[in-house]
């Protein structure tokens, strides 16, 4: 536990992992172009979304570091995890629109960008790592789950519209492609559209962690804002993004992602 890292342990095969719903930029402020650009990306209200995640007994560790100090879920090599698409770097200097996010002269060298890395990114994979390693000294099978959201309509990034529910399983390679069939079949029972293996295949959270063979169950969802935020049309400000969280507006979507939760617990327990 530290003032940016929060580990909450449970005790069922099940580990929750939100790694952009912070908001906090440890001091970059008068080197950004504006707090509100920076942080025009987040993954909002991921854990209000998924508070029964703890109530079901899953384990979640999450960050309120900005992913605009650095992105816990980019490949450190800097590799790129879909190659020849448009995407971010571990430590952004660009929004998803491809705005530039610092003043001219005030983005990150490479030893800045290593020392974040340092004191952020290794530490979250670490606490994700330990923890896995422990359900798994009391599990023979664990689902890691990685949640995220994503505006639904980014021309840069991709054509039209997302579906509300993206799953990813690295096309099958995370995850035994039972529990990616599984979590479609609850997406498809919805009133919400869905893909598996997508545009978004599942980030190096899923494919690092991700290892059958071991136990170890990795999946992605990306869910478009649409489905549980009143999301504007079209460009988006800081007049009207991000919109306020109704419970009541996401409560369709947000009784969908229990359902997928419970679904991976027992796919855990009871997958042979």
């Amino acid at each position: 536990m530290s003032d940016w890292l929060s580990i909450t342990p449970g005790e069922k095969p099940l580990l929750v992992s939100i790694p952009h719903s912070g908001l906090d930029l440890q001091g970059l402020e008068p080197r950004l172009v504006s707090p509100w650009l920076a942080r025009k990306d987040a993954d909002w209200y991921i854990p209000e979304l998924y508070a029964a995640a703890e109530l079901l007994g899953a384990t979640i560790v999450r960050t309120n570091v900005s992913r605009t100090v650095i992105d816990m879920n980019r490949d450190p090599s800097g590799r790129s995890l879909y190659p020849g698409m448009a995407t971010t770097e571990l430590c952004p200097t660009t929004s998803f629109d491809g705005e530039p996010l610092y003043l001219a002269g005030q983005a990150p060298a490479a030893e800045e960008i290593e020392q974040r890395r340092r004191d952020y990114f290794d530490p979250y994979h670490a606490a994700l790592r330990a923890q896995a390693q422990r359900l798994l000294s009391q599990h023979p099978r664990i689902v890691v789950y990685d949640c995220h959201s994503i505006r639904s309509s980014i021309p840069r990034l991709f054509e039209g519209q997302l579906p509300q529910f993206n799953i990813g399983t690295n096309d099958g390679q995370a995850s035994d492609p039972r529990l990616g069939a599984a979590v479609q079949e609850i997406c498809a029972g919805s009133e919400f559209t869905h893909v598996l293996n997508g545009r978004f295949k599942g980030g190096y959270i899923t494919r690092s962690l991700g290892d059958p063979a071991r136990g170890v169950h990795a999946i992605q969802m990306e869910l478009s804002c649409r489905g549980y935020l009143r999301e504007p049309p079209g460009p988006v400000t800081d007049a009207n993004w991000p919109v306020p969280f109704d419970p009541q507006f996401a409560a369709p979507l947000h009784d969908v992602l229990v359902r997928v939760l419970q679904r991976c617990v027992e796919f855990a327990l009871h997958f042979r």
